[in-house]
This record gives C-alpha cells, sequence and structure tokens, in this order.
C-alpha cells in the first residue's frame, strides 16, 4: 500500500501500519540506565530537519520521499514546533466556528482544497551502532492533525489523531549509511471536524519524535491496578504485562518499593502474558492531600539471567468509586477544587517545555487547585507524572470537540443526522481509536479518576459507545461528558451530571429534581480578563449541598503568543493579531495565570482562598477550625496567630490545633482583646510545617481575619482656616497649604501643599469604569452608556443660572470653610449631583460627592471621585485590603493590611487592557513621589485606585501597548464600584447584591491633604 491523498478525507481511514497503543512506560538497560534517566533504547531525532511548505496539496512537492530526491538544500525547520511558529502560516485562533469557515463551502466532513497547508519534512539520519541489527521503531509524541510516513521511499504508515502518540516500526525499511526519512504533515483532515477545540490552530510535528529499539525479550505494554478492601487499609497490586520476543525462557523480577524498603520482591517464568497478584497490609493511600507512591520495578531477564530490562513505574493506592450517587476517594466525598488546562505556552504554542509544565503544577499546587481536567485532549506524559507526583486528581480528556458542527442544530440551520460525530456510523471506529489511544497510554497514571469522553459535541451513540469502553476496559474509573445536556438521548454516556457555567440557583434547582447522580461543573467562573466574581457561590455551595462536588475553572492560562508590534515592542499577542479570520480576538484570554511568564494573576488570590482546605471563623477572643481536608489533620500544619493594629504588628503567638478530617472545633486564641482605640486585625494562618515539592516551610495554605475597632474620642479643631475670596476665584490658606476653587471652571483648581502645586486637573465626579471583558459579554456599556456620558461631559453650574438652588456656595464654618458645586449630568432624564469640599486648617480637603439617585437612569458602574496628580507620585502604599486587586464581589482571598507597590503595578496584564488595579477595605493610600512626598487619600473603606490612566483611556486601547505615554497618575476614590461578574463572558450579569444601592440619596465622602 502507498499513500493516497483521498486518505485524508475519510473519516474511515485514520491509522495505517501503526504499532498497537500501549502504555506510556519507559524502559531501560542497566540499572545505570535507570538512574540517569538516559536510555540506551532510545536515540532522539529532534533538531533540525528539513522542510517544504506548501499552501495546498497540489502546490506541495512530489515525489520528495524518493532516495534520489535531494533535499539537503530545503529550508531548515525546528522539530519539535508548529510550522506556525517557526516562520510558516500563522497562528488562528477561533472558538467554536471551524477556521476555514468563510474561506470554503464545505459540507460537514469535507476538506479544505484551496488552504490546507501541507508540510513536507525530511530528517537524514544513521542508525546508531547499538541500534544495528535489533527491530527499530519510530515514536511520534504528536503531530498537527494528519501524517503520511515514508523511510526511503518506502510508504511505512499514516495516523491522526493531534494529541497521541504514534509509533510506526522501522526495521524493514532502513539501510546501512545515511537512512532519508520523510513525512508529510496536512494541517485539515476529515478528522479536523473533531478537533474544534477552544483553542489556536496549528500544525506540523509538534511533539519529539524517538528512534526506539526493544530488547531480546519486551514489556511491550503494562497494566497496573491496586484494590484496596473495605476498610482502605489493606489492598492488592495486580501487575499485567504484554511480552514481545521469545518467552520460553527466562524471569521477570517484580520489585515494589517504598524509598528504601523493599515490600515486595518476587520472581515469574516468563509468558507471553504475566499476570500476577500481590496483598499487602497497611498501605499507604495516594491522595492529593498526601500522594503516597510506591516505585515499582519490573526487571526481564533471560535464560541466562542477563537483565535485559529494567522498567520503572510509580503506583498509588486509591479507591475512587460512584456510591450512593456521590463520588467517593478512599471512602469520602470528594469536590474537586481544579482547573482546566490548555497545554499552552506563548513561546511555543502547544509545543510546552517540561519547565513550563513543571511550573505549571507548582503554581496550583500553591493556591489550593487540587484538580485539572486536560481541555480537551490528552496531554504529554510529563503532566500526567507530575499529577501523581504532587497530587492532583486528573480528568483526562480525549481529543474530541465539534462544536462548531452540533451548534448549528441548536439553531435550526442544521439536521441533528448530520451532526459529527452523533449517530454517523462512518465516524464511530475513529472515535473509539481516539479513546483507546488515550487510554491505552495513559491508563497506569493514578491522579487519573476520571476518563473524558472529549468536550462540547453534542451527545449521540457514537459517544456514548465512546463511554461504553471506557466502562469495560477500566471498571476503576469513572466516565464524564458534559455534551449530553444539550442532547440527552444517551443520557448514560455520563457518569456524573455535567454542566457548564449554570448560575448557583440554576444548580440547586437541577439537583432539586433528579438526585441520581452528582453534579460537577466541568467549567465554571469564566476567568476572562478581570473576572471570577461571586466564585465564592460555587464553592460555598460544595459545603450546602452533598451532590455537587466541585468544578474546574475555564481556564488555567492566556492563549497568548509572544509578538512584536511594529516599533518592535514585545507584547502578548491574541486572537486576530496575525491577521487570521475568522478569529475570536481576545476570548483567548481566560487565564488565572499569565501567558507569557506564567505567574497568578490578580484573580488566583481569589481562587486560592476559595479552594483553601481549612475555614477558619475567628472572632475577638476565639477561632472556629473547620478541617475540610479528607485525610490530613490541622496539627500537620502550624497555626500562626497574628495581631496587627492599623496595619502595625503587635503580637504573634503558635496555636496548637487537632481538628480530624472533615470535623471542626473550637480554641481561644492566644491573647486576649485589645482594649486600647484603634483599629485591630486577627488573622490565624495555616503553615507548611516542612519544605515540599511545590513550596517552602512557612507557606501559607489558609487563613480567616477578624477586624475590631475601638472608638476612640475625637478632638475636636480649632484651627479654621483664613477665607480669601476673590471675583472668579474664591481661595483658603492655612498654615503651609492653599486651596483655590473657581467660579469659572466650576471646581477645585488648586491645591498647594508646602509650596508645590498637587492637582494636575479639577476633581470631578465619575460614575464610569473602563469595562471589563465580562461588562462587554453583558452588554453593560450600553445599558450604562449614560453614565460613561456624564462622567466625561457633567457640567457645571454657575452662578448664572436660574436655578438657584444650585449655584455654588461658600459656607465658613468653626473650624472649616466648606464650598459646594452643582454639576448637571448629561443624561435622559437629566439628573444633577453636587460636588462639595471642606478645607480645614491642617491643609486637610473632607470632599463629598452628593446625589439623588433618579429611577429611571438606574444604578452606575462607580460613584466616586477622579483627579489627576503628577506621574511623578508614582509610589503607593494602602492600609485596607490586599495584595493584589480587590472588587465587591472578589475579595474573600484579599487581607486587611498595609501594601506598597509603585503605581505601574497596578496595571494588570490583561490581555486587553480593562478596568484593573482596584483597592476596596482602604483607610487610607498615600501617593508619593520616591521621596514620600504628595497626597493622603483617607476615608471609611474606600474604593480607591492609583493608575496611570483614566478609564477612558484604558477603554480606548486593544492592546497594552496601545494606551498613551504616561504623564499622570489617576486617581479615583468611590464609594463603592459594581462588581466584576464572572459566571460567564457572554450575558451573565454583576449579581444583584453587588450592584450599588440606589434606594435611597447617595452621599460618599472621602479626604485628601498633603504630605
Amino acid at each position: 500500500m502507498n499513500f493516497n491523498y483521498d486518505m485524508i478525507k475519510d473519516p474511515e481511514i485514520f491509522s495505517i501500519n501503526q504499532v498497537p497503543a500501549h502504555s506510556d512506560h519507559a524502559f531501560y538497560g542497566s540499572d545505570a540506565e535507570l538512574k540517569s534517566g538516559q536510555s540506551r533504547f532510545v536515540h532522539c531525532l529532534d533538531g533540525i530537519w528539513k522542510f517544504s511548505y506548501a499552501v495546498n496539496y497540489g502546490a506541495a512537492v512530489k515525489g520528495f520521499e524518493a532516495p534520489d530526491f535531494d533535499c539537503h538544500y530545503w529550508s531548515d525547520i525546528r522539530v519539535p514546533g508548529h510550522i506556525q511558529m517557526e516562520g510558516y502560516d500563522i497562528p488562528q485562533y477561533v472558538n467554536v466556528e471551524y477556521p476555514w469557515d468563510g474561506h470554503e463551502k464545505l459540507e460537514q466532513g469535507e476538506v479544505p482544497a484551496r488552504f490546507n497547508p501541507v508540510a513536507s519534512y525530511v530528517k537524514y539520519f544513521r542508525l546508531p551502532e547499538n541500534m544495528k541489527g535489533e527491530r527499530v521503531f519510530i515514536s511520534f509524541e504528536g503531530m498537527e492533525s494528519a501524517m503520511a510516513l515514508w523511510l526511503n521511499g518506502t510508504f511505512v504508515g499514516y495516523c491522526e489523531d493531534t494529541f497521541s502518540v504514534h509509533d510506526f516500526e522501522l526495521t524493514d525499511y532502513l539501510k546501512d549509511g545515511e537512512n532519508k526519512l520523510a513525512a508529510q504533515v496536512f494541517k485539515f483532515t476529515a478528522g479536523s471536524w473533531c478537533e474544534d477545540q477552544d483553542f489556536y490552530r496549528f500544525s506540523g510535528l509538534h511533539g519529539s519524535v524517538k528512534l526506539y529499539t526493544i530488547p531480546r525479550i519486551h514489556a511491550a505494554d503494562l497494566k497496573i491496578n491496586t484494590r484496596l478492601d473495605d476498610d482502605f487499609t489493606n489492598g492488592d497490586l495486580i501487575v499485567e504485562a504484554d511480552l514481545m520476543g521469545d518467552t520460553s525462557d527466562g524471569t521477570m523480577e517484580i520489585l515494589l518499593k517504598d524509598g528504601e524498603n523493599i515490600i515486595i520482591q518476587n520472581s515469574v517464568s516468563l509468558a507471553e502474558k504475566v499476570s500476577q497478584t500481590f496483598s499487602l497490609e497497611q498501605v499507604k493511600l495516594w491522595s492529593a492531600e498526601e500522594p503516597n507512591l510506591y516505585e515499582l520495578e519490573l526487571r526481564i531477564y533471560d535464560g541466562d539471567k542477563k537483565l535485559l530490562e529494567v522498567i520503572p513505574q510509580k503506583v498509588g493506592f486509591r479507591r475512587f468509586e460512584m456510591k450512593d450517587h456521590l463520588m467517593l476517594l478512599n471512602g469520602k466525598r470528594i469536590v474537586f477544587k481544579g482547573a482546566n488546562r490548555h497545554n499552552f505556552s506563548s513561546l511555543s504554542g502547544r509545543c510546552v517545555s517540561d519547565e513550563e509544565i513543571r511550573k505549571d503544577i507548582i503554581v496550583m499546587k500553591q493556591h489550593n487547585i487540587n484538580a485539572v481536567r486536560t481541555s480537551h485532549y490528552p496531554n504529554p506524559k510529563i503532566l500526567y507524572d507530575l499529577c501523581d507526583e504532587y497530587g492532583l486528581y486528573m480528568i483526562s480528556e480525549t481529543n474530541l470537540e465539534s462544536h462548531g458542527s452540533w451548534e448549528q442544530v441548536e439553531m435550526g440551520r442544521e439536521k441533528i443526522e448530520n451532526v459529527i460525530p452523533g449517530d454517523r456510523p462512518e465516524w464511530l471506529n475513529i472515535m473509539l481509536d481516539r479513546v483507546n489511544n488515550h487510554y491505552q497510554a495513559k491508563k497506569n497514571h493514578t491522579s487519573i479518576l476520571i476518563w473524558s469522553c472529549g468536550n462540547e459535541s453534542f451527545g449521540g451513540y457514537n459517544i456514548y459507545q465512546m463511554s461504553e469502553f471506557f466502562r469495560k476496559t477500566d471498571p476503576t474509573r469513572l466516565v464524564h461528558y458534559e455534551g449530553l445536556f444539550h442532547d440527552r438521548r444517551y443520557n448514560d454516556t455520563s457518569d456524573m451530571e455535567s454542566q457548564m457555567y449554570p448560575s448557583v440557583e440554576s444548580i440547586k434547582a437541577f439537583l432539586a429534581e433528579h438526585r441520581d447522580k452528582p453534579f460537577i461543573c466541568c467549567e465554571y467562573t469564566h476567568a476572562m480578563g478581570n473576572s471570577c466574581g461571586a466564585m465564592h457561590k460555587y464553592t460555598d455551595l460544595t459545603d450546602e449541598e452533598p451532590l455537587y462536588q466541585g468544578g474546574f475553572v475555564w481556564d488555567y492560562i492566556d492563549q497568548s503568543i509572544n509578538k512584536k508590534n511594529r516599533y518592535g515592542e514585545e507584547f502578548q499577542a491574541y486572537g486576530g493579531d496575525f491577521g487570521e479570520r475568522p478569529t475570536d480576538y481576545n476570548f483567548s484570554g481566560n487565564g488565572i495565570v499569565y501567558g507569557g511568564d506564567r505567574e497568578p494573576s490578580p484573580k488566583m488570590q481569589e481562587v486560592k482562598f476559595n479552594y483553601q482546605n481549612i475555614t477558619a471563623v475567628v472572632d475577638k477572643n476565639s477561632v472556629r477550625i473547620i478541617n475540610k481536608n479528607l485525610f490530613v489533620n490541622t496539627s500537620d500544619f502550624r497555626c500562626v496567630v497574628l495581631l496587627e493594629k492599623e496595619g502595625v504588628f503587635l503580637q504573634k503567638a503558635e496555636l496548637l490545633t487537632d481538628v480530624e478530617p472533615l470535623s471542626e472545633k473550637t480554641y481561644e486564641l492566644p491573647f486576649k482583646a485589645e482594649e486600647e482605640p484603634g483599629e485591630y486585625c486577627i488573622t490565624v494562618s495555616f503553615r507548611l510545617k516542612h519544605d515540599t515539592m511545590w513550596a517552602r516551610m512557612g507557606h501559607e495554605v489558609a487563613f480567616g481575619q477578624y477586624v475590631y475597632k475601638n472608638e476612640a474620642v475625637c478632638a475636636k479643631r480649632t484651627d479654621r482656616p483664613d477665607l480669601q475670596p476673590g471675583r472668579d476665584c474664591i481661595g483658603v490658606a492655612g498654615e503651609g497649604f492653599s486651596v483655590i476653587f473657581s467660579l469659572l471652571k466650576g471646581g477645585l483648581v488648586s491645591y498647594k501643599y508646602a509650596g508645590k502645586e498637587m492637582i494636575e486637573s479639577i476633581p470631578k465626579p465619575n460614575f464610569w469604569r473602563a469595562p471589563v471583558d465580562n461588562d462587554f459579554g453583558n452588554q453593560m456599556p450600553a445599558r450604562y452608556g449614560q453614565w460613561k456620558l456624564a462622567s466625561q461631559y457633567a457640567v457645571y453650574i454657575t452662578p448664572m443660572d436660574p436655578r438657584k438652588e444650585y449655584h455654588p456656595t461658600v459656607e465658613e464654618k468653626e473650624d472649616c470653610v466648606v464650598v459646594t458645586y452643582y454639576y448637571d449630568l448629561p443624561t435622559a432624564p437629566a439628573a444633577v449631583c453636587s460636588l462639595s469640599y471642606a478645607v480645614y486648617g491642617d491643609g486637610e480637603v473632607k470632599t463629598t460627592l452628593s446625589y439623588d439617585p433618579v429611577k429611571e437612569l438606574g444604578d452606575m458602574p462607580e460613584f466616586g471621585v477622579m483627579f489627576k496628580i503628577s506621574a511623578d507620585y508614582d509610589q503607593l502604599e494602602w492600609y485596607g485590603l490586599g495584595p493584589a486587586e480587590t472588587y465587591v464581589d472578589r475579595c474573600k482571598g484579599a487581607k486587611l493590611g498595609v501594601y506598597r507597590n509603585e503605581v505601574k503595578d497596578n496595571m494588570a496584564k490583561y490581555l486587553v487592557p480593562q478596568e484593573c488595579g482596584n483597592k476596596i477595605g482602604v483607610r487610607y493610600a498615600k501617593i508619593t513621589d520616591k521621596r514620600g512626598r504628595g497626597l493622603q487619600i483617607s476615608g471609611d473603606s474606600l474604593s480607591f485606585s492609583a493608575l496611570p490612566y483614566t478609564p477612558f483611556e484604558l477603554e480606548n486601547a486593544a492592546h497594552p501597548y496601545e494606551l498613551p505615554p504616561v504623564h499622570y497618575t489617576v486617581i479615583r476614590a468611590a464609594k463603592q464600584q459594581m462588581g466584576i461578574a464572572g459566571d460567564d463572558s457572554w450575558g451573565a450579569r454583576t449579581h444583584e447584591e453587588y450592584l450599588l444601592d440606589i434606594s435611597e440619596k447617595m452621599e460618599f465622602t472621602f479626604s485628601f491633604r498633603g504630605i
């Protein structure tokens, strides 16, 4: 058989001459190799390959695979890598729609012809000496989306399934001297209809390529299972191995180690299939809390006792099951505190380095994430290894998504019979091939609790058969599939009810009627831009409703790509930035960590708190500790109690706790409540006692805070400033400061302190914020647009206006001078607000914004005051909630304290500039230069921000580099800003309790003064 281009168009042709899928175990020729991690059996072909690019098959070089076709002078390309990241074609980000939509008219299952890039690769190589005379195989660890392979001009085989490992035997095609390996990779095939994931579209050889040989006797496949008794004390280890070679003689030694201790040592005679069961007592259980792993070694010897092969395999003992409609891990109800994770790098697309993957796992563990869903395809082996070792539960997902196929059915634009894979018989085998590839490779990973059939592919017979494959082949795990929410014909496809982005109320309503399955949110709290508001409602529900067993944040990392703008400035590019169309633009940025550096975004502060396993409910004298861990006592952590007064440390003490898993106790605090005037904050902090793989000793895993205030008698002011009225200006002065109010310009035009002008613009009422991504999704800018006009174009009511009640006023009071202005707001119906300034003798200016709500106008995004000072004042200190930005619906994870940063640091690195940097609960904020000179803002639990830009400048920029040069520090002090929402980003609004209250007169007061 030879390759025929029509193969890529046929969904029933997806694998030719491949080695059967098998476990992903490594194997070595000696103990020294095992220790070094370098196997004599493996030779890596990664590096520089020869390459030719064509926009379609008609333009591709024909016959290049022939031995006498010289490709030595072709262009070079690196493998692994996407061709779109190596200078050919362009990355394309699309979500639901297929990437060829609008370019070619295709029926379901057809393949683009005009634009369907073909990547022709050639690798010249000489077989290593130690591989000569042996059976030789080649392994491709990732190619997108189909590949035809030749060696020395002979067709070797064909494969599809972008994210599985594909092996071929090369033995019969090798020759002495230089060998020519040729691969042709096609971007779009029939199988691409099943790879419509919400991600960047690439192609090429994105995984490592390796030659490997096998010893004379080789364990081609391993299946490792563990069983536990009903007391979860004793267990069985079941070892199964399929062997290749002459097994008539020889032995397999089976070793199980716990550290240096050998628990099992047994030798068995070889056969084509070896199956052994071992019983163990007092086994250590595996969980995300205590990821205990044993080291299994299989050692294969020939009849002369010569060691041929050493196979290491980590083994964890755990039982995952459904019982009484609950998912249980080792007998305990599990709660998934998870995140969806695309395997993605801003540097190299889905060719992600081991270091980047390890960093992701460490950051997840540091922020209390206990579960990963591999959205929406199998991931490289190292991710599974690390989840085993570090302790993360996995929903491992099959490579399937056909969102753009079935969504047309819901719109009434397509027949259900045309859905892919649906019930169509020609798509069944390719689907079963994908679940088999997935299962066989990953089956021995302890961390996988749930197999997933794929994502957002509707329902039907074919996906049901995929689920049945998992159940019949692996009864030790459960099966997940969310798409049946849209097509209930095969409701048993999923063992649990799984939905995307339901509201908490809709979850409650569903479970009130359906008690036959547990419920998870396989995607929830859509983390696009400045988001994750009201996430706590979901995590609180896991404590209230047993059948609700958690969810997976969408998603972990922004899909952004390093790019340079026309001026050579590097930035994080998103959909459309490469000129690709169609595209879904910045919808690629949904991460709780940033693309680029993979560091946590401000949203992670809330995720960490909501996912913490210990709750500390603190009051003045005691703390109620609720241990939500399933297996770990609170005594495993240090409990540190801190007492601060207005951000200043007073006391620290250790509290010995002993709260069993899933229990609670109340303890007296180690120090008495303070009686002196002031505001006090008690923090109860749980910290690691020892270093772990993912954090150092002292890392905080959970906390709770309590704040109380002892009121002091306020001293009466006696130092009234001097009033200096003029014709058009009103002056107010005192020791070291002066203020000028303008009757022509309608506001405070000058505030000098220590002889230096501090104010760069007149303070104005502000009712607007730069819309966040969720605001655009729910049409907030359109619904609230009048408040933007009101902020930009409020009109000062002059003394010439016939409405005398709105004329500016000047009052001399016992201790201050009060100047009040009124403003017409350009709204329909019309509205009026006032802004008054009370100037005191010490330079403090108490500023009050007042507004009588007009019912028809409704609430506003923000109620506060905005003004500018010089950008030289670029240092910020605040006493309030922090350290990350906070909003009324995203502040549970913040702590009250004194924090410092630079003004520019408050610009969160969201892909599209938007509202950011807000702090709530602010008692004071100091905005100074590097010498400590500037302004202090103070008030009663303010909403506050200091940024280099106005909301309008932020809103006008599609990328950070489009923001103007920095000239000012923009101060916004507000009573409140509406919450940033985040249940989803395409319609869900801010929860009502996090909107501004307009049921009565609104008034907001803050003060500023020079320092």
